[in-house]
């Protein structure tokens, strides 16, 4: 079996940044000595994390196909689960909630990038003061002087992203923000899933309660047809009340199936985003359904096709960058001041030309000791980095998984649908068989109930396989990705970094934000 690897490695660019602080500090020696003393602690080896991309999976056959239809639960042919999965996309509070996170998340951007810009603030004075003639004269008499002072400036000041440390931050807060964005695709996927999921167990809840009812009522049947016989002597209370108890048994499986209906009703409610009291959910039956068919695909394809890859990747992008800011701190801070405005003390002569002021500054700060801060922030990012790149290993094998899973579960359920199915035909058979001669007093009363209890047993067995398969496609709509794929968003030239290297996929496959292949 071909395979590709897929590998992180995670960027040190200590070499060059110190080769480059080595030609500068020819000019600045003194601010960029210092620097140079921490180049060895910046330089750090490479580690290589691979995982393996099967070519195929086990569970199925595996060819290039496209992805499922972004409204997957129309496949099932139910109009009102289309109905339910389209509200819950609209009225879902977590789904609310995660977009709501998506504004966060653009505001924390637009705060990162404004470091990369120049502040510019405007200021406008006018004060009076007044001091005692006792400090101006010895002896009096003794006169306050007063005065005025009117000014108008502006001030504006700029840091030099001389080490890329603010560029490295604003790059951090995009690729924050394509992850939020990849959340809300995440809950948006186990929405439909939740919602297809509980309506089918609705479904299969309904289909049980009609066995249910249908069972108890052929209970009672044969109950009645053993009282006849109890009253001609040919049965005997023994008999009776075995009978009794069987009908009992079937009544009281009743209001369970009808409690787990009612629930998942509810539970579609908050789904929905309302209240069970405003939702009415008509149901019906899992017969009714269409069996949706989805080809896996391959499984490189998986890849482009999982929101919470992309999120697991665009966090680990994001962190790549804070680890490359929290390496430039190490250098020195060059910032560029400058003010200017008019003052007077008359307001009249405020707007002459020789009433103007102007100062303009530059500075450079370099850490020279902070008890270990910066060393501490540049250990806690690289920590933070290597937690999300096990973040992300584990989301793609977790794809993988889930896809084979599914597949699985889809392929037994069938199997075992069809076992049990003929399981009820025979039983069905035998039952029948087993009515005809009770009625005609040729068979006791034993087989008669052993008869009842394994066809009651095999139908409601039989429903419950049908509403596991269903689930099971419902999984693999969902290990797919749901139809959701990398293409609705584009990688911008702006979120590519053009020195730091990214994971490497296979062939075909498409970098998420913040990555170069």
């Amino acid at each position: 079996m071909s395979s590709t690897a897929l590998s992180w490695r995670v960027p040190t660019r200590a070499s060059e940044l110190c080769a480059n602080r080595a030609r500068k500090a020819r000019v600045l020696p003194l601010l960029f000595a210092l620097p140079l003393l921490g180049c060895s602690l910046l330089d750090n080896p490479n580690p290589k994390l691979a995982i393996e991309t099967p070519a195929s999976y086990r569970a199925a056959r595996s060819f290039p196909a496209p992805p499922p239809a972004i409204d997957w639960p129309r496949e099932f042919r139910s109009a009102e689960l289309t109905r339910l999965a389209a509200d819950a996309q609209a009225g879902n509070l977590d789904i609310a909630a995660a977009l709501a996170r998506i504004i966060e998340a653009e505001g924390q951007a637009e705060i990162a990038g404004a470091a990369q810009y120049p502040t510019v603030d405007a200021d406008a004075n006018a004060a009076r003061s007044g001091s005692p003639g006792t400090i101006h004269n010895k002896k009096g008499p003794f006169r306050t002087a007063a005065s005025n002072l009117f000014s108008l400036g502006l001030t504006a000041s700029y840091e030099v992203d001389f080490w890329g440390l603010n560029a490295a931050n604003a790059r951090a807060g995009r690729l924050l923000l394509e992850a939020s964005r990849f959340d809300r695709d995440v809950v948006a996927l186990m929405t439909a899933a939740s919602v297809a999921n509980t309506y089918f167990t609705i479904l299969g809840s309904q289909d049980r309660l009609r066995i249910a009812r249908e069972n108890t009522q052929t209970a009672e049947r044969v109950l009645r047809a053993i009282q006849s016989r109890f009253s001609v002597g040919t049965a005997s209370a023994l008999d009776v009340s075995q009978e009794e108890s069987l009908v009992a048994t079937q009544r009281a499986s009743i209001p369970p199936l009808e409690q787990t209906a009612l629930q998942a009703k509810n539970l579609i409610a908050v789904l929905l985003g309302r209240t069970p009291e405003s939702t009415t959910i008509k149901g019906g039956s899992l017969e009714h359904l269409a069996v949706a068919h989805v080809p896996p695909g391959i499984p490189s394809q998986l890849l482009l096709r999982r929101p919470d890859i992309a999120e697991a990747e665009a966090q680990l992008a994001a962190q790549n960058a804070s680890v490359y800011a929290a390496r430039a701190a190490f250098f020195p801070s060059i910032k560029l001041s400058a003010s200017g405005g008019v003052e007077s003390l008359l307001l009249k002569n405020l707007f002459r030309s020789d009433a103007f002021f102007g100062q303009m500054a530059a500075s450079a700060t370099q850490p020279i000791f902070d008890g270990g801060n910066l060393e501490g922030q540049f250990t806690l990012q690289k920590g933070k980095q290597v937690e999300l790149l096990q973040t992300y290993r584990k989301a793609i094998i977790q794809a993988f998984t889930d896809v084979e899973n599914a597949l699985i579960a889809i392929a037994e359920t069938t199997r075992h649908e069809r076992l049990e199915g003929e399981v009820v035909a025979a039983s069905s058979k035998a039952y029948r068989l087993t009515e005809q001669q009770l009625h005609e007093g040729t068979i006791d009363i034993t087989t008669v109930l052993n008869t009842q209890q394994t066809l009651f047993q095999a139908e409601d067995t039989l429903s419950q396989i049908k509403l596991q398969r269903f689930q099971a496609m419902v999984s693999l709509y969902q290990a797919l990705g749901g139809g959701w794929t990398r293409d609705r968003y584009p990688v911008t030239a702006d979120d590519q970094p053009a020195t730091e290297p990214g994971p490497i996929l296979p062939p075909g496959a498409v970098a998420a934000p913040g990555y170069q292949p």
